[in-house]
């Protein structure tokens, strides 16, 4: 089976690329990891402007610390460091949120706030770990699947498809697409080391 058709050999990764600046490649970060990040906003209580606030905030510290940042070879350790950054941010718009509400109410206010669950309250709850969530980590790699899948052969993508995403066994999908075994795993390999460099994981 031919893989003159795909073009990633060559391809720098997105992280690469977004060092430099690359607007096209800050188009493909935001689009990416901005629904995953706006889902942790959410998650820890921000409302809808707030969660928006903090998503541009999160991307901007992104933007100024990427140089800093170095692929683990770990799965998600982007994301992690991702969460780290926009944690933070979290931390920063409850405190201020607090603030302002003390300022404005005076003791009233105050009092109306320290009458909530302290688990709306407590920095606590959020920790040094991401949470995870296994149906936004499954969009996060349709997303970034999505916007490598033009790098490749549609039969390559194909066979990658079946024995991935479909979870075909291997023998099945060599024999659907007449290949040998050996050409199915290479496609996979190389399909996937491209989705994990895509997702900042790992870079060339």
């Amino acid at each position: 089976m031919s893989m003159q058709a795909d073009s990633d050999a060559t391809r720098a990764s997105l992280l690469s690329r977004a060092r430099q600046h690359d607007s096209r490649a800050w188009h493909e970060l935001v689009d990416l990891y901005g629904p995953l990040i706006a889902h942790w906003c959410r998650r820890s209580g921000l409302d809808h402007h707030a969660s928006a606030d903090c998503v541009q905030q999160t991307f901007t510290a992104v933007l100024r610390s990427l140089n800093g940042y170095q692929a683990r070879k770990l799965s998600g350790s982007f994301r992690s460091w991702l969460w780290t950054i926009a944690s933070n941010k979290i931390r920063d718009h409850r405190r201020s949120s607090r603030r302002e509400a003390s300022g404005v109410g005076g003791s009233t206010a105050l009092q109306a706030l320290q009458q909530l669950p302290m688990e709306e309250l407590s920095e606590e709850v959020l920790t040094d770990a991401e949470p995870v969530d296994a149906e936004q980590l499954s969009a996060l790699v349709a997303r970034a699947r999505e916007q490598i899948r033009e790098e490749f052969a549609p039969r390559t993508w194909e066979i990658f498809c079946r024995a991935v995403v479909d979870q075909i066994p291997t023998a099945m999908v060599a024999q659907e697409f007449s290949v040998t075994p050996a050409a199915v795993r290479q496609a996979r390999s190389r399909i996937l080391r491209r989705l994990r460099q895509q997702l900042g994981d790992i870079e060339p």
